[in-house]
C-alpha cells in the first residue's frame, strides 16, 4: 500500500497533516484572504513558476470571506492542454472534451491513503443531490499523479467506488501530467519508493472549478471542503456564476 508523506515545513506552507502535503497554493490563498488584499499565490513542488492567468503556476486571489470553501480567484486559470488516456484506453483532450462544461479537475492517485478517495467521495455524494439535467452536465476528471500504477484499467475499477461511475479518469507520461498540473497552479512529484518499500506520492490536494461560459479555471477548493460545501456551491458552478 502505498501512502503520502508530509516533507519538512519550510516558511510559509502552514502547518501540515500527518500523512499527506498541505498544498502551498492553499495556506497562501488562506493568508491573502486573511489579511484583505491583493497578491500574487505560487504554487509549490515544481521547477518555479512563469505568468499568471494561466500560462504557469500563479494565481492572483482578493481578501474575501475566509469561511467559505471556495476561492474565487481574480486571474482565472486557463485550462491545460493535457491530452491523456481514459479508462477506456482512449485518447482524451481535456479541453476539447469539457469546452463549454461546468467542469473539476483534481490529480490524485489510487493508492492514496485518505484526501483522494475522501474528495472523489464528497464530490460525488454533493453531485447525487442535483437535478438529472445538471448531474449530467457536471465533469468530474480525476488525472492521476501514479501513472506508473495507474492503468486505465485501475482507474476504471477504482473511480466507480471512490466516486461515481461517471467521473472521467486520465494517465500517461508523468512529464505530461506534472507539466499540465503546474498550469494551473498545482505541486505534485515524482513518486518515490521509500525504505520501507512503500511508494511515496506527493500532490497538490486543490480542485479547481472550469467555468462552461469561459472554460476557465476561477474557482479553487482545498482538501477541508465537504460535501455541504460542494452541494451549496455546486448549482452556481454549473451555471459559470461565482458561488
Amino acid at each position: 500500500m502505498s501512502a503520502e508523506k508530509t516533507p519538512s515545513p519550510k516558511p510559509g506552507d502552514g502547518p501540515a497533516r500527518p500523512g499527506r502535503r498541505t498544498p502551498l497554493i492553499v495556506a497562501a490563498v488562506a493568508i491573502v484572504a486573511a489579511i484583505g488584499i491583493t497578491a500574487a499565490v505560487v504554487g509549490g513542488g515544481g521547477d518555479g513558476t512563469t505568468s499568471a492567468n494561466g500560462s504557469g503556476s500563479v494565481a492572483v486571489v482578493s481578501g474575501g470571506d475566509t469561511t467559505r470553501a471556495a476561492t474565487v480567484l481574480d486571474r482565472p486559470f486557463t485550462k491545460p492542454g493535457l491530452v491523456l488516456t481514459d479508462t477506456k484506453g482512449q485518447k482524451y483532450d481535456l479541453r476539447e472534451r469539457t469546452k463549454g462544461k461546468p467542469t473539476l479537475v483534481y490529480f490524485g492517485y489510487t493508492h492514496c491513503p485518505d484526501v483522494c478517495p475522501l474528495t472523489m467521495s464528497n464530490i460525488a455524494i454533493a453531485k447525487k443531490q442535483l437535478p438529472k439535467a445538471d448531474q449530467d452536465k457536471l465533469q468530474v476528471v480525476f488525472v492521476t499523479t501514479d501513472p506508473e500504477r495507474d492503468t486505465p484499467a485501475e482507474l476504471g475499477k477504482w473511480l466507480p467506488a471512490a466516486g461515481d461511475p461517471s467521473f472521467t479518469g486520465l494517465t500517461g507520461a508523468f512529464s505530461t501530467i506534472q507539466a499540465g498540473a503546474r498550469e494551473i497552479g498545482i505541486g505534485i512529484d515524482p513518486p518515490k519508493k521509500g525504505k520501507d518499500g512503500k511508494v511515496v506520492s506527493m500532490h497538490g490536494a486543490q480542485v479547481i472549478a472550469f467555468s462552461p461560459t469561459t472554460d476557465q479555471g476561477y474557482v479553487l477548493y482545498g482538501e477541508d471542503t465537504s460535501v455541504d460545501d460542494y452541494a451549496k456551491d455546486l448549482p452556481k458552478l454549473i451555471k459559470g456564476e461565482n458561488p
